[in-house]
This record gives structure tokens, C-alpha cells and sequence, in this order.
């Protein structure tokens, strides 16, 4: 993890809602899928961050499914 936090400190987290924007869906299902452990996602506080490579990860797994 540490390796992680390191090498992407020059990356910037997205928050759920341009998650949602950038995929065209509702916030709401974002969080369904933080929730449900689909999507890994840092909780800071009362706020949820997602790493551009956790959710390139998922994008990647979700094409290999539907394949």
C-alpha cells in the first residue's frame, strides 16, 4: 500500500461523482459498487476517493467479462 500512496502522489483521486460522470451513470451506483467491494476505493473521513488505476482495473475486468 505504501508503494502505492508513493507512486501516485502526482495522481490525482477521483471522487465518485466524476467516476459517475466519466462512465455516465448515477453516483448511486458508484457507491453500490464501493460498497459491494467491485470498485476499491479509500475512504478519507466521510469521503470516498478512487485510484485512476483501481478504476481503469475494473473498467479492464468488467471488458473481460462481457467477452
Amino acid at each position: 500500500m505504501v508503494n502505492k500512496v508513493t507512486d501516485s502522489m502526482n495522481e490525482k483521486l477521483l471522487t465518485p461523482a466524476q467516476v459517475a460522470e466519466r462512465l455516465q451513470i448515477t453516483e448511486r451506483t458508484v457507491y453500490e459498487w464501493i460498497r459491494g467491494g467491485k470498485l476499491p476505493a479509500l475512504k478519507l473521513g466521510r469521503l470516498w476517493r478512487i485510484w485512476p488505476e483501481d478504476l481503469e482495473a475494473f473498467l479492464e475486468g468488467a471488458r473481460a467479462r462481457a467477452q
